[in-house]
């Protein structure tokens, strides 16, 4: 598949109550790695094999939650392309060019809001750090990992629960507009044309982003980072109870995406996910469905029920 526009989850920026602690949760336990900061207090991070300058942006603030979300476009061409196509969709808010630099190694970014509240960037260059696999670079006979790698050390940045009011509204904007798929969706019983939450890929994973409906705006469920495998999930879960990272749910499998997951927070409150398996997806899949009385099953596949605060963001 030749992904031409959107190719994947580029940043997510966070807000924290604290920097420090929250930066020892980051970089020590979640394993990521410090590439800048810049003169607006912010810290920016990635994930070992991410090859671009940062994937996570943390700021310290009076109340936890998410920023923005960033989304890595092709080319520039795509990128003047998508805006317009963004801003003449009337489905979008707020919309903005942001200078280059204004992220560090960044170049010009196009900032909007979306129907569920949510802040959303399209940009198209970022400056390419690599992952500390070879010598020569990461592109000259590299080894598979590198060495110094901390704590659980995700791969990369996977994707956000976001939960939002116009869940019809957004999920309209990302399929028409931004060109992703639905590769899963939950439904009502009563009402099978009422949906409660979609997962959209711009890629062949399971999900780059999934959106749950909430009469709020703008709120982050969660990000996500790529372990590669069950048993570096259970790894976590070991490393997790060993520094008394406050452990939400979890190790448990979903049936949604089928993805092996444990969620757990960071100290402002954050919730993190480490999440591995899944399935290929291609355009071409048709939509997987699920009803409201399986949301058990479909979010916790092992213990078939909802925690109490999962049941509260589908109520």
């Amino acid at each position: 598949m030749a992904i031409t526009g959107v190719l994947r989850p580029g940043h997510v920026a966070m807000r924290v109550l604290e920097l420090k602690p929250a930066l020892k949760h980051y970089v020590d336990v979640l394993g990521l790695v410090e590439t800048g900061r810049d003169d607006k207090g912010r810290v920016y991070l990635k994930a070992w094999d991410e090859i671009d300058h940062h994937s996570v942006v943390l700021r310290e603030a009076d109340e936890a939650g998410l920023d923005y979300m960033g989304w890595k476009v092709a080319s520039a061409a795509t990128l003047q392309r998508l805006a317009a196509e963004v801003e003449a969709s009337g489905l979008a808010s707020d919309m903005a060019w942001i200078p280059a630099g204004e992220h560090p190694e960044t170049g010009e970014r196009f900032r909007f809001t979306v129907p569920t509240g949510h802040v959303m960037e399209l940009y198209a260059d970022k400056g390419k750090v690599g992952n500390g696999c070879g010598t020569d670079g990461p592109d000259i006979n590299p080894d598979p990992w590198p060495d110094g790698l901390k704590g659980i050390a995700p791969s990369r940045f996977d994707h956000c629960l976001l939960y939002g009011d116009d869940l019809d509204g957004t999920v309209k904007l990302f399929t028409e507009v931004l060109g992703f798929s639905v590769a899963e969706r939950v439904m009502t019983s009563a009402d099978k044309n009422f949906m409660i939450a979609a997962f959209l890929s711009c890629s062949n994973k399971a999900h780059d982003v999934a959106f749950i409906r909430q009469p709020v705006k703008g709120k982050l469920h969660h990000a996500s980072f790529e372990l590669g495998s069950w048993e570096k999930v259970l790894r976590a879960a070991d490393i997790l109870s060993r520094t008394k990272t406050s452990i939400d749910l979890g190790p448990t499998r979903h049936g949604i995406t089928r993805g092996e997951t444990i969620y757990f927070f960071d100290p402002s409150g954050n919730r993190n996910e480490v999440f591995s398996g899944g399935y290929i997806f291609y355009p071409d899949k048709p939509a997987i469905t699920w009803f409201d009385e399986t949301l058990g099953p479909a979010i916790f596949y092992h213990d078939r029920q909802l925690n109490e605060a999962f049941l509260s963001v589908f109520t």
